[in-house]
């Protein structure tokens, strides 16, 4: 496994402006274009990867290569950024992506229902309409997920895996109870000391500390993640991060229920966004889901790329 994953990769970078927003996407495999490549090449499956809070698509980037081998290479594996948790380095080209007809504007993009609109736009504009979709969702994006699920039916999602996921009563685990005075309440204050301390620094600055970031976290360096020094960045990621708090409270069964053969879920038992209580909790309700306790952190949940049944 780990002598597969340390082959030769193909990882493509891009940055696509979707509902006005420049997003970055970073897709791992040899296809770039779906929409346009109507060879016999083409993948009839695509793993779509919404990261948690803040959506910072390069931590992921192990994850996805291990995903892409543990498939035989047979699907690509595409990780998007959250709506203003990235930003175009200087002289990066940002690609104009194709409007849907249907959309509506999004008037609170950054905020939570922004954030499944603008992954919406996203699915409806870059990728195919008869492409299958195995949809993971970590944390946050696990309510993204089943967002998509609720609010587009027409989309071919044939799984949706949720990992760590962050799906009810975010504010009354251990660490929300921490988190929310600080994102509801404090969040302006620190606004101000963000933006006097962070803005002036040089890029290479910025370059220096995300390496030390990264090494401290473990994490490969292929894509360096200087947004999480961007104060833009950092300030939509604490402004979704207060919806989070105030909003995701209830867990909704009913798309839950209406989906459940589809969904697969992974609880930690150590993660305090969502304790293990959440799992019990889950498991009673719904005894017949596959619902998983797991002992790893989710960048090492990379054996359900061949547990699961998507080899369709």
């Amino acid at each position: 496994m780990d002598s597969e994953i340390k082959e030769e990769i193909p990882v493509h970078e891009e940055f696509i402006l979707c509902c006005g927003v420049e997003t970055q996407v970073l897709k791992c495999g040899p296809w770039t274009d779906l929409i346009n490549n109507q060879s016999g090449t083409r993948p009839k499956l695509l793993i779509f990867i919404i990261p948690g809070n803040p959506g910072f698509s390069p931590l992921y980037v192990p994850f996805a290569k291990a995903l892409y081998s543990t498939t035989k290479r047979r699907f690509p594996v595409w990780i998007i950024s959250h709506a203003g948790h990235a930003l175009a380095p200087r002289g990066k080209k940002v690609l104009k992506s194709s409007e849907d007809p249907n959309a509506e504007e999004i008037k609170d993009i950054y905020g939570l229902h922004g954030q499944v609109e603008h992954k919406l736009a996203f699915l409806r504009t870059q990728v195919p309409k008869e492409m299958k979709l195995v949809v993971i969702g970590h944390s946050i994006g696990s309510y993204f997920s089943l967002e998509i699920l609720k609010h587009a039916p027409e989309l071919p999602v044939i799984h949706s895996i949720l990992l760590f996921p962050t799906i009810e009563r975010i504010s009354e685990s251990p660490k929300g109870k921490f988190a929310t005075p600080l994102l509801c309440w404090l969040r302006y204050a620190l606004y101000v000391p963000c933006y006097l301390l962070l803005k002036p620094w040089p890029e290479k600055i910025k370059s220096l500390m995300t390496r030390m970031v990264l090494q401290m976290m473990d994490i490969p360096r292929e894509f360096l993640c200087l947004n999480m020094f961007e104060p833009f960045c950092l300030v939509n990621a604490a402004y979704l991060g207060s919806q989070e708090m105030r909003e995701v409270v209830k867990r909704d069964n009913e798309t839950i229920k209406e989906h459940l053969p589809k969904l697969i879920f992974y609880y930690g038992t150590t993660d305090n966004w969502c304790p293990k209580e959440y799992y019990d909790d889950m498991k009673k309700d719904f005894p017949e889901g596959d619902i998983r306790l797991s002992s790893t952190c989710w960048r090492e949940e990379t054996s359900l790329g061949s547990s699961l049944p998507w080899r369709g």
